[in-house]
C-alpha cells in the first residue's frame, strides 16, 4: 500500500481484501483506515469454511444469530464493508439481518481465532475457485 500510494496520481478509496473470523489482518485494516480508504472484505464467511468452526457456531448461539451472520457483523464491526457471496434469496435475507453488536471481549476471541488453513476447492486462489462461470 505505501508504495502505491507514494507513487499514484489518485489515492485508492477502496481496498478489497480477504478478511474474516481467522482472517484478520488488523494492521493493514489500521493502515487504510489511517489513509481514509475503506476496506472491503470479500468472502466474510472464509468461502464457507467458517460455517464448520465449531467456535463460531457456538458464539453466533450465544447471539442468536447463523454463524454466517456472525461473520459479516464480524467484519462490519471491524469498520468494514462485507461483501458476502450467495445466489440464495434467503440467505441474501438472512445475510442482512446483522443488527446486534458483538462483545468487545467475544470480539476479541474472535480476531484472535486460529488460522483457517484449507478452503477445500478454494485453496488455489481463493476468488476464483477454477470452477467454470456457467
Amino acid at each position: 500500500m505505501e508504495n502505491l500510494l507514494s507513487d499514484c496520481h489518485a489515492k485508492p478509496m477502496v481496498n478489497q481484501i480477504l478478511l474474516h473470523i481467522s482472517n484478520t489482518d488488523l494492521a493493514l485494516v489500521d493502515y487504510c483506515k489511517s489513509q481514509n480508504i475503506l476496506v472491503e472484505a470479500y468472502s466474510p464467511i472464509a468461502h464457507g469454511e467458517a460455517l464448520k468452526n465449531p467456535a463460531i457456531t457456538e458464539m453466533a448461539k450465544k447471539y442468536h444469530v447463523t454463524p454466517a451472520q456472525l461473520c459479516i457483523r464480524y467484519v462490519i464491526q471491524l469498520g468494514t464493508v462485507a461483501l458476502p457471496k450467495t445466489a440464495n434469496p434467503d440467505h441474501m435475507a438472512d445475510n442482512a439481518n446483522v443488527d446486534f453488536v458483538i462483545s468487545d471481549a467475544d470480539m476479541e476471541t474472535l480476531m484472535h481465532m486460529e488460522h483457517i488453513a484449507d478452503y477445500g476447492d478454494f485453496n488455489i486462489f481463493p476468488v476464483f475457485s477454477g470452477k467454470p462461470l456457467a
